[in-house]
């Protein structure tokens, strides 16, 4: 439900914030006093497409803000959760900003997100039914949407489960027709990977074998300069006639012996022990390297081979082993893939027979079901037409099945609403046959039996009841009264009628003020109201007689207020 709305620079609004309550809200005013740009702000909220062309003269940018109180949905508390948008609170504060360098930017309770999120959110939120949304009951294709909209609980699990079907049939499909139209191509490059992958697992790499095999081979390679190194610190710490460590042991004898006369000469001592120990521990490491080492000459070339190997691996697949193995990753499960289809290709179109046979058994069943749901909406649609004084009207859902290999992603059926709107005529396409205001009368009826089923929080009218006057007039009122029961209603409408039946009343007006036109918004009292519908009545010149019809109608519209 919409609970507030603020308007900044919006073509003639300067500033607007309003609030709104439950049930149904009416907007009446003159012709061009600004009650169609409310619309369109809540439009922009619920992600209508924004144009420079709406920022008020002199402005740089236009800001609309909305705070709406979300639905019991489950579904679009999904929603929110994928968006990343917090709900906790039943909240959503929706601001959309356009600006004139083309600027469009959108927050959803603080998160940035695009328009495309916003309409998601917004279908939720919002059904604006304008003058023209008849013209949607002129689209065919929209017409199988409405059907499993009114028959949601029924067709929406078993269209689920078409559709899953659907997605298997699909991929399964799409390797056939590859497979028949390039199997040459599909053969060169199974054969390409094979050998690829062959080549790589024959080189059984390893992440560090490059490193290690370099440090190996530069030891080798200079193996008579470690050999002399190490031989050299081996024979000058321990051999010949003064071996290094032994003069330093002498030393360290003498200087041991003076430590407890001076604090300086025994931190000099303590030095010169730790010089000595560790000394004599690199002195045994050069020992033990020079045992260890040993040159080997077949080694050498066994490394140049295998680093010759990576090398050219490299070289094919990548700068690096890693690149060379995230490389064979990649290619192993496009050949598993392959060979899997490969393997498969024996039965490949055995499958895809199997399996549009059982999409075409879950079509027809829910065609079925949508041909029961089809006779109850016909039945509820006349009904309604009655009340709306179109009671020689027949209504009907006419299928047609697409042919027998041919399956949508919603079913087998085309569905069109046929209607008849005068005894002894042929049933015809509603499209061909149905005037302008017999489309808005058609509009409001399924839009009163989808009242109850629809997750929208609020609908919007905008002057749905154009030219139509008199008891026609009074029956549309009812109708949008039955709605306003189960959701909110906003209607900006010029019918009395229509105005009377609200529970709250706006009136827009425009004035100037400071050479700038504006739009200003009044909430009526009830006396006001009065006075507001006795003008829609009778124009500029109201009268005693039309104020006690306007409060005439008021009283019809609310019995239970007097």
């Amino acid at each position: 439900m919409l609970q507030e709305l603020t308007i900044d620079n919006l073509a003639i609004i300067k500033h607007l914030t309003l609030e709104f309550a439950d049930q149904m809200t009416v907007l009446t005013g003159e012709t061009g006093a600004g009650k169609s740009i409310i619309i369109d702000a809540v439009g922009l909220l619920a992600g209508g497409r924004g144009s420079q062309e709406y920022i008020r003269r002199g402005e740089d940018k236009l800001n609309v803000q909305g705070q709406f109180a979300i639905p019991n949905d489950p579904s679009f508390d999904r929603l929110l959760d994928e968006l990343g948008i917090d709900h906790e609170d039943g909240t959503l504060i929706i601001s959309r900003e356009i600006h004139r360098n083309g600027r469009n930017t959108i927050r959803v309770n603080g998160e940035l997100i695009n328009t495309t999120m916003l309409r998601r959110i917004g279908a939720h939120l919002v059904d604006i039914q304008g003058q023209n949304e008849h013209q949607r009951l002129m689209q065919p294709e929209t017409h199988l949407g409405m059907l499993d909209q009114f028959a949601a609980e029924a067709v929406t699990p078993l269209l689920e489960k078409y559709q899953a079907h659907y997605q298997d049939y699909v991929k399964l499909k799409a390797a056939v027709n590859k497979k028949q139209a390039n199997e040459q191509q599909w053969a060169q490059r199974l054969d390409m990977l094979r050998y690829q992958v062959k080549e790589i697992e024959a080189a059984n790499l390893k992440p560090n074998e490059e490193d290690e095999l370099t440090s190996e081979r530069d030891r080798l390679e200079h193996f008579q300069q470690i050999n002399n190194a190490l031989q050299q610190a081996v024979a000058t710490f321990n051999e010949g006639e003064a071996p290094v460590l032994d003069q330093i042991a002498t030393v360290m004898d003498a200087i041991n012996g003076i430590a407890d006369f001076d604090d300086a000469y025994d931190q000099l001592s303590k030095s010169l022990n730790d010089a000595y120990y560790a000394l004599q521990d690199v002195a045994n490491e050069a020992g033990s390297q020079l045992d260890l080492l040993e040159f080997d000459d077949g080694r050498l070339a066994e490394i140049d081979q295998r680093l010759t190997t990576i090398g050219d691996l490299e070289h094919k697949y990548g700068d690096t082993v890693k690149d060379v193995l995230a490389y064979y990753a990649k290619i192993k499960r496009e050949l598993d893939s392959m060979e899997t289809a490969a393997d498969d290709n024996s039965d490949l179109e055995a499958r895809l027979k199997a399996s549009a046979a059982s999409l075409k058994q879950l079509g027809k069943q829910l065609s079925q079901v949508r041909q029961h749901a089809a006779h109850e909406l016909a039945k509820r649609v006349h009904q309604q037409l009655q009340e709306l004084y179109m009671s020689k009207a027949d209504f009907e859902v006419h299928f047609a099945n697409h042919p027998a290999d041919q399956f949508t992603p919603t079913g087998i059926d085309e569905v069109e609403f046929y209607i008849r709107t005068n005894p002894g005529e042929n049933m015809g396409p509603l499209a061909k046959i149905a005037s302008g205001g017999e489309l808005s009368r058609i509009m409001l009826a399924l839009k009163t039996i989808f009242a109850q089923n629809e997750g929208v929080t609020s609908i919007i009218f905008d002057e749905v009841d154009t030219g139509v006057s008199g008891r026609v007039a009074q029956a549309i009122a009812d109708k949008i009264k039955v709605i306003a029961a189960h959701s909110q209603v906003l209607c900006i409408t010029h019918l009395p009628q229509v105005a009377a039946v609200a529970q709250h009343h706006f009136l827009i007006k425009k004035g100037v003020h400071d050479n700038r036109t504006t739009t200003k918004v009044t909430i009526l009292s009830e006396t006001q109201r009065v006075d507001e519908l006795a003008r829609m009545l009778s124009g500029e010149k109201v009268t005693q007689l039309t104020r006690e019809h306007a409060q005439e109608l008021l009283e019809m519209a609310h019995p239970h207020q007097n």
